[in-house]
């Protein structure tokens, strides 16, 4: 009987001890991959990536990841394939995973790829949903255990809309078990279900400095996301109250990290002053995707290193 696949759709899917294990093995690759290793665990392995959505580091750090490791990557946009043209998610799911190793996608609707996973004989990981980004809070704690050592009990503020960075971070403070504040307007709140879930880990407050007291880390994202660029005038007037700049850092810890998913637009939801100043950790964060990312596909695709 075959084995079912494992997946990597929400933090969830982790268990807190496996989730740290693949963090100190994603520091492992990481210094590897400085000194020049020649570690090629994943040779004549191929990963599917599906983008509905545009991206940068996600297509890049998977890409460049699964080279590293000596396997192959294939880009797959809606206008390649017959996922563009109405094909059913269930059949995509069968054919493509009778031919590669694993398949990323990176889409809007967070059902989408879980139907895609129901039906897939492969791992499926989840490169960004509306709901949900996972991949990224790998590279996030990450970057905060090589900087400041475990998150475990530790503070962090969330300041910008309960967004898929939102719901992800919520989902963070129940794996990796920290405290967490939520700075977010009114009508911008996280989903009830998801926050309901971690409520005796989380707080929702509408002043970022309330939030960012004391925290060892202060987190922001966009204040409209993609496919929302029409709300951008709109979202901007709400949000004005909720930048990360120098006021609401001097409320954190002197030692507190500053990090962002990128892409950024500084005077919007961060000054210039915090995301290009000493606090600022986003470009060893972004980094991070890709060696998170081949810890990641280590473990769904071989079941650990080799």
């Amino acid at each position: 009987m075959t084995q079912s696949p494992r997946h990597f759709l929400t933090l969830l899917d982790l268990e807190p001890d496996e989730a740290m294990s693949l963090l100190r093995r994603a520091i492992e690759l990481k210094r590897l991959r400085a000194e020049g290793a020649d570690y090629l665990p994943l040779a004549h392995r191929t990963l599917a990536m599906v983008f509905e959505k545009s991206s940068t580091r996600t297509r890049v750090s998977f890409e460049a990841g699964m080279a590293q490791l000596g396997g192959h990557a294939l880009f797959l946009s809606p206008r390649d394939t017959q996922l563009g043209r109405g094909e059913p998610i269930e059949d995509s799911a069968r054919v493509l995973s009778r031919m590669v190793d694993a398949v990323m996608i990176r889409t809007f609707d967070q059902g989408l790829v879980e139907r895609f996973a129901a039906h897939s004989r492969v791992p499926v990981i989840n490169g960004l949903t509306d709901r949900f980004h996972p991949c990224q809070l790998l590279a996030d704690m990450q970057t905060f255990l090589e900087h400041r050592g475990s998150i475990r009990g530790r503070r962090v503020a969330y300041v910008g809309d309960g967004n898929n960075m939102c719901h992800s971070y919520i989902n963070a403070a129940r794996l990796f078990d920290f405290e967490l504040r939520i700075a977010c307007p009114a009508d911008f709140e996280p989903d009830a279900d998801v926050l309901q879930a971690a409520a005796d880990r989380c707080d929702i407050v509408r002043d970022p400095r309330v939030a960012a007291k004391d925290a060892d880390l202060v987190v922001t994202d966009v204040w409209a996301s993609m496919g929302q660029e029409s709300e951008q005038d709109a979202r901007a007037a709400v949000f004005e109250p909720f930048r990360v700049d120098a006021a609401v850092m001097a409320a954190a810890r002197p030692d507190a990290l500053f990090m962002h998913c990128l892409p950024a637009h500084r005077g919007e939801e961060v000054s210039a002053e915090v995301i290009d100043g000493p606090q600022s950790v986003v470009w060893d964060e972004a980094e991070n995707r890709l060696h998170a990312q081949k810890a990641l596909l280590e473990l769904l695709i071989l079941g650990g290193p080799r």
